[in-house]
């Protein structure tokens, strides 16, 4: 590849509509600046410099001269091509971006086509016609546009024999162009480049066969152009770059020859780049990364180790790669995810009643120059398809999917894998020449700036809460951007909120203790025809706040001095780099919640001991639940529907999920048990946005007095486990502050009143069952599952004793003990004896510093742990404690063998 051209172009060039940015669409950029948000494929590198030269401010149309009229040819074939073209064209204004000098247009490709489509949308904009000769005819054509290359009429058949069709170096008419400029100081020109598609709005509800005709990479000949004209042409998008001065490039002084390759080398660039965005990569980019996936070091060392270690021939251990790599990687089909959209919008349209998307605009903002990383939630298999299809139909180029082995199926793998999606095994333990290809892989995507996107929880959760984030794909992330730091990284937080689960079925048989089915294609098959029956209700996307990859290194690496690290250095700073990383990427997501009437149906309808609720009191209570959202917002990008009580009740009914029993005392609403258990998962959803209103709650629940210090030092002791585990954002003051704005939410709504008014320091809540303490028991219910565990881990310990068991000891004892309480006394959700959830919390006792390991792996504490024990009295009834106490075990000890009888 020839060294690239130092010549920038103003305004980086931004693929999104004028109407999205307010800026202009189609600009030239500098070469390492991919700015379009809705994609980062594949550009060619290049140093980021500010650019060397800029147009002139544009002057009124008003001062331009007359626009002549156009050849009669030209008149007489837009006539006839008129019915069967359509066109879009971006930005909305492109005649501001030119002022009164000549203007020439830049063609990617020479086209009659091409030329007349260009020739309208001059027209209707307002610009020079490109059909009418420059001052002085310096083209020599008698018209106002050249191409970079002409269209070969041999080029389908040259790319089925699997050669590159022909190309010329350089336009003849673009050298033409620069040497007028030589011979004519007096000469100014204004080259504006221009790129058309065909067929590439994915919005419009194209035939099938059409999808063949679209817009691709490939240079076609002038029938299959004249049947992408009648199949497709009425979705034609012409878009309009800012001007390329020509004086400041003759400036340089470089010679003829040097100046025309320099520019035609930057404006095929820019071509390039704008054709990534519209349509996506090019179709043989799978060949060409496995390519250089296998020429990489660290894969020829793997290779070369494998072969020693199995005793093969390096030609054999080279052959396992190449299989490895194929296994592995993406074939993005663009006809394909084009064939898939026109199928997808059928079946959501079926399925679901609405797929509404929230902040795509500010990810836009914050896309341009970056490598994109979408890391959204995990909860259905469908999170796949609806992330890259939505990505695809508002114009972004859909990611590579870091998608799970076992959904490389027949046909659904292969489908999948034209999509984007690359495959991975569930573990790389053992196979050390799968694990080099794959993360070469993905240092290429990288690398190569192909947007990606996985999810860090592993697998999808089956409880609704954010699983504890796995570093796997992170550190390949990082590692491959540190080998080669070029293109600054962004990781894009997705939520994904459902009002129904298509999985709902197989995740309460596996909640209920039964094996995961493994996928297969007859199960997908069956499914089918049920899916399509069903009301799945409506669907959020939230865009959270992105994460600047170079933001957390400056704060984690600070010494790290920006330059290449090799890959096997292992900084000290990575793995707390990932830790950090994930922590803040689940946090983010947390902060993009959508809180949907399920959502808030289960909320209420949980915190009774049958699931039922009369309707005037369920109505109040999810009255309660929005009003806390808005006085006490969570973050700027969570989202609540706006829906009425009564309207939430009545979508509840109307899919299913909630029953409506006649009573004459009046209505009541209900769920049955198995039900319920599923209602679990929407409620902890969004779980974490009540957190200081359930834990007020959670305070008066046994105690009808309490001081505004104590709920704030309970909070703060209390505080580090609940982040822990439900990712919240704020530090300790943070949160005792949203405690103190929560409180005046109580006050105002009746919740709680203040016992001394004079001094404001105690509240208290009313005696007896008014229905202010059923609303503050309902809002308590959340969280009190969670102080349970968490008192069950710390008498399981205190029963034990110091240095009696270790850490994966006292996590299954804690999961019995939580199961034995769940069976003797109250029916629990399916996450109140989850082992990771106690996981997490023996860590952070172990992170503060509560419990620490001996010399034998086993936990040793002193008397803050008592203190801890102490505290959650407040919280837990005295009835509770006793039973908590009564079902926790102790770990069975060895009993020593009796001594040989004697002789």
């Amino acid at each position: 590849m020839p060294d690239q051209p130092s010549l920038q172009f103003p305004g980086g060039q931004d693929p999104r509509p004028a109407a999205d940015t307010g800026r202009d669409a189609g600009a030239p950029g500098p070469v390492d600046t991919d700015s379009a948000a809705e994609t980062d494929a594949a550009t060619a590198p290049a140093p980021d410099t500010t650019p060397a030269f800029a147009a002139p401010l544009p002057v009124p149309l008003a001062a331009r001269p007359r626009t002549p009229r156009v050849p009669w040819w030209a008149g007489l074939l837009g006539r006839l091509m008129r019915p069967w073209i359509g066109l879009k064209v971006e930005p909305q204004a492109p005649e501001a971006l030119v002022d009164h000098r000549p203007v020439c247009y830049v063609l990617e490709d020479y086209g009659l086509s091409n030329a007349l489509i260009l020739e309208r949308a001059c027209r209707e904009a307002g610009l020079p016609s490109p059909l009418q000769p420059l001052p002085g005819d310096p083209l020599g054509r008698k018209r106002a546009y050249v191409a970079l290359s002409r269209r070969n009429a041999g080029g389908a058949l040259a790319l089925a024999a699997g050669m590159a069709p022909s190309k010329s170096t350089h336009s003849e008419s673009l050298s033409r162009l620069l040497e007028a400029h030589r011979l004519d100081p007096a000469l100014d020109v204004q080259v504006v480049p221009v790129s058309i598609f065909v067929g590439r709005s994915p919005d419009k509800n194209n035939g099938w066969f059409s999808v063949l005709f679209s817009e691709n990479w490939a240079i076609v000949g002038r029938f299959r152009r004249l049947l992408s004209i009648l199949l497709n042409g009425r979705d034609t998008l012409v878009r309009f770059a800012e001007p390329v001065e020509v004086r400041p490039l003759l400036a340089e002084d470089l010679g003829a020859e040097r100046t025309v390759r320099k520019l035609s080398r930057v404006l095929r660039t820019h071509f390039n780049r704008v054709r990534e965005a519209i349509i996506g990569p090019d179709l043989s980019t799978r060949r060409l990364l496995v390519d250089k996936v296998l020429a990489s070091p660290s894969v020829k060392d793997a290779i070369a180790d494998q072969a020693r270690r199995d005793n093969i021939k390096p030609e054999d251990a080279w052959k396992k790669a190449h299989a490895y790599a194929y296994e592995i990687a993406a074939d993005y089909s663009h006809p394909v995810v084009r064939s898939a959209s026109f199928l997808l919008t059928t079946v959501w349209n079926r399925i679901f009643r609405g797929v509404l998307v929230h902040h795509l605009d500010r990810f836009k903002e914050a896309a341009p120059g970056h490598e994109i990383v979408y890391v959204p939630s995990h909860r259905s298999h469908m999170d796949y398809l609806l992330l890259s299809y939505l990505l695809y139909g508002r114009g972004i180029v859909p990611p590579h999917i870091f998608a799970g082995v076992n959904l490389n199926l027949p046909v659904i793998g292969t489908l999948l894998r034209k999509g984007g999606a690359f495959f991975a095994r569930r573990s790389f333990r053992g196979n050390a020449l799968y694990s080099a290809v794959f993360s070469e892989y993905m240092a290429q995507l990288v690398g190569g700036g192909y947007s990606i996107e996985y999810f860090i929880e592993g697998g999808r959760s089956r409880t609704g809460r954010l699983l504890p984030p796995k570093g796997g794909a992170l550190v390949m992330t990082l590692r491959a951007y540190l080998r080669e730091p070029r293109k600054p990284v962004l990781f894009q937080p997705v939520y994904i909120g459902y009002e129904k689960l298509m999985e709902g079925n197989s995740y309460l048989d596996e909640l209920s203790g039964k094996q995961k089915k493994k996928e297969s294609i007859w199960q997908l098959l069956w499914s089918i025809p049920q899916v399509l029956r069903s009301n799945y209700g409506q669907v959020v996307v939230n865009f959270g706040e992105p994460i600047h990859l170079s933001d957390v290194l400056a704060e984690m690496a600070p010494d790290w001095d920006g330059g290449p690290v090799a890959e096997d250095e292992k900084p000290a700073w990575l793995a707390n780099t990932v830790d950090v990383l994930a922590q803040r990427i689940h946090v983010n997501i947390n902060r993009a919640a959508d809180v949907n009437p399920i959502n808030l149906l289960a909320m209420a309808l949980l915190s009774t001991p049958k699931h039922a609720m009369g309707e005037a009191d369920l109505l109040a209570q999810i009255a309660l639940s929005k009003q806390m959202l808005v006085e006490v917002p969570y973050s700027d990008r969570v989202t609540v529907t706006p829906h009425s009580p009564a309207e939430i009740v009545a979508h509840g009914e109307e899919i299913g999920v909630l029953e409506r029993v006649a009573h004459p005392l009046g209505d009541v609403l209900r769920v049955d048990d198995e039900q319920a258990v599923l209602l679990t998962y929407y409620r902890n959803n969004v779980l974490h946005l009540y957190t200081a209103s359930a834990w007020i709650a959670c305070c008066f629940l046994h105690n009808r007095r309490m001081s505004r210090h104590t709920v704030r030092r309970l909070g703060r002791t209390m505080y580090p486990f609940l982040q822990a585990e439900l990712f919240l954002p704020w530090n300790e003051d943070g949160f005792a502050e949203r405690i103190e704005r929560t409180f005046d939410v109580f006050v105002r709504e009746g919740l709680l009143e203040l016992a001394n008014a004079d001094d404001g320091e105690v509240f208290a809540r009313n005696a007896g069952q008014t229905d202010e303490v059923f609303r503050l028991r309902a809002l308590s219910h959340p969280l009190q599952q969670a102080f349970e565990r968490y008192y069950i881990a710390i008498s399981v310990l205190a029963k034990n004793g110091p240095g009696t068991l270790g850490a994966g000891e006292l996590e299954s004892l804690c999961q019995l003990a939580a199961q034995r309480l769940s069976l003797l006394y109250a029916p629990a959700a399916p996450e109140f004896f989850d082992k990771s959830l106690f996981r997490g919390f023996i860590q952070k006792l172990r992170e503060l510093g509560l419990v620490k390991l001996d010399g034998n792996s086993k936990l040793v504490f002193d008397e803050r742990l008592a203190v801890l024990a102490k505290d959650a009295k407040v919280i837990l009834g005295r009835e509770l404690r006793h039973s908590i106490e009564k079902v926790s075990p102790e770990a069975v000890r060895a009993v020593p063998a009796p001594p040989p009888p004697a002789d």
